[in-house]
């Protein structure tokens, strides 16, 4: 479309100077692959005389003509175009002729290899037009004929592609809540873990001569360090994560492990001095 602006405007230009152009002998023929001609005939610029040209998937349309001025003489013109529009779409493609000096023009499509420039083709037929445009001389633009083609094939699909489509929504659908386990059983559990400081004064008032024992300097240790072992636990289970515990537990099993030894060695101790 800005093409046919421009020429209108080169026309208005030179429209005082400006002389005619004549197509002379002007021709389309349609054949097959083999070359043999199927359609064969002349057309005018000045009035659509044309029947609407089909063609298959294996023939090749041509247009040959001249383009000569009033004197008879060719001319090379500055713009030679054959323009198809599909007027329901609004799409359209042009493709330059090339024109010799002596002004004789050939264009030729192979609709068995279809051009880039010809647009995508439907049901509705392609309105084709000449368009030639050259300083001096009146700029020509002229329909010529109706030309159904093979319907277009639909144009391969991205691979991403489908990834800008709506997408279907997402519900989410959330765990209930956790259900606490009835009081008897978490009294069951928590007995359980108690168990061990029951079983360790039981054993320990077999060990060790008296009570106070637990008081000394080589014992309080390792209590405290069996009862940080137990607030670590109890700290695990309301916000510690397992990695923390692991550290942790690391760090107290060394002086766990040193005051125990040192509390085993003064029971052991007081229990020979209490034989003797």
């Amino acid at each position: 479309m800005q093409l046919l602006k421009s020429l209108s405007v080169l026309a208005l230009a030179l429209a005082a100077h400006a002389s005619v152009l004549t197509v002379k002998s002007p021709r389309l023929v349609v054949a097959d692959s083999l070359g043999n001609q199927l359609r064969a005939e002349p057309f005018s610029l000045t009035q659509k005389t044309l029947t609407p040209v089909e063609l298959e998937r294996t023939d090749i349309l041509k247009l040959t003509f001249q383009i000569v001025d009033e004197d008879g003489k060719g001319v090379q013109p500055h713009q030679t175009f054959v323009r198809f529009f599909d007027p329901t779409t609004g799409e359209e493609g042009i493709q330059p002729v090339k024109v010799t000096t002596a002004g004789k023009a050939k264009f030729e499509l192979n609709v068995q290899r279809p051009p880039q420039y010809l647009p995508p083709t439907g049901s509705s037929p392609l309105s084709v037009s000449l368009i030639i445009g050259t300083p001096n001389f009146d700029p020509i633009s002229a329909q010529l004929f109706d030309l159904t083609l093979p319907r277009s094939q639909p144009a391969p699909a991205h691979p991403d592609e489908p990834t800008f489509h709506l997408q279907q929504e997402l519900f989410h659908t959330f765990r209930p809540d956790q259900k606490l386990p009835p009081k008897f059983i978490s009294f069951v559990f928590a007995g359980i873990a108690l168990a061990p400081w029951a079983v360790l004064f039981g054993l320990w008032s077999q060990v060790a001569p008296a009570p106070t024992n637990l008081l000394s300097p080589s014992i309080l240790p390792f209590v405290l360090s069996l009862g940080a072992l137990e607030i670590l636990l109890f700290w695990y289970w309301v916000q510690l994560k397992l990695g923390d515990v692991l550290l942790y537990g690391f760090i107290l099993s060394i002086p766990t492990i040193l005051t125990g030894k040192r509390a085993l060695s003064s029971i052991s101790a007081t229990r020979l001095g209490a034989k003797q």
